[in-house]
């Protein structure tokens, strides 16, 4: 008689020999299970879809019950029926053979640790009392936890699963669960919260890892039982896993998906949110990781709107344009377009003549602006507004506002352009003082209207700032805002690729946005060796630049 262990989700019971009286719920082997787990094994034998249980019903409704509300429930004991088995003599069998052994943890860890100081082995002892060999160096295992935590669970005082979790302590962690939990007045940790306790953080289970662990040189901590085992050096595996989800999102391109998605780190995976489609139809694959670094690759998916998308589009005229989607918010659009208008409008201070020649190109063409009236330059936050106002470009373009109302008398704080006043007195008043000016300050006053009437939207500004060979590095430096701003993943990955090499950018491909743009703020600061000097996002520059092929700017 061989015992193995099951999945709960690989079960289920068995329709031609099921209970037709009593309860079978299993509700009153639910404590027992909770504390001990499932000491008798359950008589199962294979079907289409995995195993049905001949004999153990309520053991398997208790189980389903505990996993439901939320419980652990390890792989079960079972004894796997052949096809000329008789399923009485065997289960018969399993009674005689449980019954002889302890039912407590603590007396079957006694029971065998006699037999092996008899010479038996773990061999013997499992065949002995008919149960698996794993079992025995379950409760083996036993002997090395501090004995007031076993006196403890043997009381009853102490669950199952903190025990299993603090096998994985040194004494020294296990001595100070202790005094916690002998102390009236503190709260130790369980559960979850004593897996924190003990790793320090999220742990992180080496099954998880996608990589050769031959690649892993840290050290790796394992629980008494041997079945489970954790990394010790987190930021070790997620270099490794990174790289490895990296690899993996390359051999699924290779394999022909047109598109790989990778999910931000522990982004929940909400399926009904997501419509099955066919690699060949366009369908994508989305790799999603936990915060304890299982992967999970979902092949041939659409989000739900873009599957509407593209059902409403499927359904247009062929020649009908499709759009491009930007790397580029409006609120990030927003606040380039502000900081460019400014460093192109200063420019246009030092080109009178370009000014001449742009005003007479506003009185022939037209524009949105030449009624005339001043660029409001509205800012879509209070966070824009106030990164324009702090910029020294535009501080620099104020001070020159404020010589050009001198020479023209006006009050300060006033606009020069007078915004939808008809008023003939100023008309005037403005014309004989500019009539009683010399060339210069003439121009000086023109050229000065035009930059401030000088529309911050227009494409007319690219144009500009090629022409006036605008280099930001002058007039912007990053600031929160511009990174608060930045909201497209890959672009913010092809930025590290950019200013921190490659080899960091693959490494933190499936990283959050946070840590990413703390990678770029540590090679502009100096605390990070950068890649290049004077770097500038390529949407400030003259031409714009996107960080991605393929991308259109909008």
């Amino acid at each position: 008689m061989e015992i193995t262990y099951l999945d709960l989700n690989t079960l289920k019971p068995c329709p031609l020999n099921v209970r037709k009286h009593g309860d079978t719920s299993g509700t009153d082997l639910m404590p027992s299970i909770r504390r001990k787990g499932v000491q008798q094994p359950l008589l199962v034998r294979p079907n289409c879809e995995g195993y049905e249980v001949v004999a153990g019903q309520r053991r398997l409704n208790a189980c389903k019950a505990l996993a439901e509300a939320g419980e652990a429930i390890d792989a079960l004991p079972c004894i796997i029926m052949a096809d000329d088995d008789d399923a009485a003599a065997l289960e018969a069998s399993i009674i005689e053979n449980i019954e002889r052994l302890p039912m407590d943890e603590i007396d079957q860890y006694e029971a065998f640790a006699a037999l092996l100081e008899n010479g038996r082995t773990v061999a013997d002892i499992a065949a002995v009392f008919g149960v698996s060999e794993r079992l025995v160096n379950q409760r083996l295992a036993i002997a090395n936890l501090y004995s007031p935590i076993l006196n403890a669970y043997r009381r009853e005082e102490v669950n199952a699963g903190d025990i299993r979790l603090l096998t994985m302590a040194s004494k020294r962690q296990q001595k100070a669960w202790w005094k916690l939990w002998k102390d009236e007045h503190q709260y130790p940790p369980t559960g979850r919260h004593l897996k924190q306790w003990l790793f320090g953080g999220a742990a992180i289970p080496t099954a998880n890892a996608l990589f050769d662990l031959a690649e892993y040189a840290g050290g790796v901590t394992a629980d008494l039982f041997g079945e489970e085992s954790f990394f010790a050096d987190v930021d070790q595996f997620w270099r490794l896993q990174s790289k490895a989800i990296a690899e993996k999102r390359e051999a699924y391109r290779a394999d022909g998906w047109s598109e790989v998605q990778i999910c931000e780190i522990g982004a929940y995976w909400a399926n009904w949110q997501y419509v099955g489609t066919a690699k060949e139809d366009g369908g994508r694959v989305y790799i999603t990781c936990t915060d304890d670094g299982e992967v999970t690759c979902h092949e041939g998916f659409l989000s739900a709107e873009e599957a509407r998308k593209r059902a409403r589009a499927a359904e247009e005229p062929a020649d009908t344009p499709k759009p491009v989607r930007s790397e580029l918010t409006q609120a990030l659009q927003n606040y380039l377009t502000l900081h460019r208008h400014n460093a192109v409008r200063l420019e246009l201070l030092s080109q009178p003549a370009i000014a001449l020649r742009l005003a007479v190109a506003h009185m022939i063409a037209g524009s949105t602006l030449w009624r005339v009236q001043p660029e409001p330059q509205r800012a879509k936050s209070n966070a824009i507004e106030q990164s324009v106002a702090d910029s020294p470009t535009q501080k620099s373009f104020m001070a020159e506002a404020d010589e050009v109302r001198a020479l023209l008398g006006m009050e300060d704080g006033d606009t020069v352009v007078k915004q939808g006043c008809w008023d003939g007195r100023v008309l005037s008043e403005v014309f004989e003082r500019l009539c009683a000016m010399e060339d210069d300050a003439v121009m000086r006053i023109v050229t000065y209207v035009m930059a401030e009437t000088l529309a911050a939207e227009e494409a007319v500004i690219n144009k500009l700032g090629e022409t006036l060979n605008v280099d930001m590095r002058q007039h912007w430096q990053p600031d929160d805002t511009f990174f608060d701003l930045l909201r497209h993943k890959p672009a913010l990955n092809a930025m590290v690729a950019e200013l921190a090499g490659d080899d960091v950018a693959k490494a933190n491909l499936a990283a959050t946005g946070k840590v990413q743009k703390g990678i770029l703020r540590d090679c502009l600061n100096g605390n990070r060796k950068a890649k290049v000097t004077d770097w500038l996002p390529g949407y400030l520059a003259f031409p714009q630049r996107l960080h991605l092929e393929g991308e259109t700017a909008v």
